[in-house]
């Protein structure tokens, strides 16, 4: 099966397009080998002190390395690209906000079995989401290229609609091979898994999801990048990591106050009310507003 990708002059409106009909699509060479490169540099001492998973899905010569924004200045550049921000926002439209789920980079190391196939979503207790609400944008950077012996993702096409604790076989699936710097965008719905790395060399993916602004986020976005440097932040990337509100008010701070304003110490606090527009015949809050204190 023929897999679908785009050059990395696409659009949003493709991807968002590609990965509804598909459950995924790859963006061949989106950022230059070099980004890649500064990454696991940056990276590096890190990865070397990260412990293999403790069971089998999470692979015992697995290395999972996360807190990436605190750790990686040009990993932010990945997580704050426009196209995938804008994507990203538009897949997961049915909710007023949406946030940094969580950054890791996964190193799968030569001899790896391949992992049981299974949803990212599965992370929110297996609840069964209805299949029109979209709780995931998920990508997969190749730091190293991508091949089918190296442990490349594999994916059940289409697979995204088949409900939870779903069994597939190894030949309903296909290889999400790609070049260093390509991406694998993909909905939290769809049934994927690391394959077996029959090399000897390690296969390292740059793993970055966003979720709606109300779940709970997989990976402690407050905690991973510690408040120094936090601080030094653009205002666009503390929000996206959750120092706003969801929806009208999950997050709010003391007395009624916007988290990001009490994180930047300004007294300001959320107005009661909501401003709720119409958008595909659900009732959504957009935003809320501020007035001084």
């Amino acid at each position: 099966m023929e897999l679908v990708r785009f050059a990395n002059t696409v659009s949003s409106e493709e991807i968002i397009n590609a990965v509804k009909e598909h459950g995924y699509c790859i963006i061949d060479n989106l950022v230059d080998s070099e980004v890649m490169d500064k990454i696991a540099e940056e990276m590096a001492e890190f990865i070397d002190t990260s412990p293999y998973g403790c069971d089998r899905f999470l692979g015992h010569t697995t290395k999972r390395t996360g807190s990436l924004v605190a750790r990686s200045e040009t990993a932010r550049e990945l997580i704050a690209l426009p196209v995938i921000l804008d994507a990203a926002q538009k897949h997961l439209s049915k909710s007023s906000t949406f946030q940094l789920n969580l950054t890791q980079i996964i190193s799968v190391y030569p001899g790896s079995p391949a992992q049981v196939l299974h949803q990212d979503q599965l992370t929110w207790d297996f609840f069964n989401f209805p299949d029109e609400f979209e709780t995931q944008f998920n990508l997969l950077w190749a730091l190293t290229d991508y091949t089918e012996e190296n442990s490349a993702t594999r994916l059940v096409p289409k697979s995204m609609y088949a409900g939870t604790r779903q069994k597939f076989t190894p030949e309903q699936t296909v290889c999400a091979e790609m070049k260093k710097g390509s991406v694998l965008i993909y909905t939290g719905k769809i049934y994927h898994g690391a394959g077996e790395n029959k090399t000897d060399k390690v296969r390292q993916s740059i793993n970055i999801t966003y979720s709606a602004g109300w779940l709970r986020q997989e990976e402690n976005q407050y905690l991973a990048t510690p408040p120094e440097i936090a601080a030094t932040l653009s205002d666009d990337m503390l929000k996206l990591m959750g120092y706003q509100c969801a929806c009208f008010a999950l997050g709010y701070v003391r007395d009624f106050e916007d988290p990001l304003n009490v994180f930047r110490n300004k007294q300001k606090r959320i107005v009661p009310g909501l401003n709720i527009v119409k958008e595909n015949g659900h009732d959504i809050a957009k935003s809320y507003a501020l007035e001084e204190i």
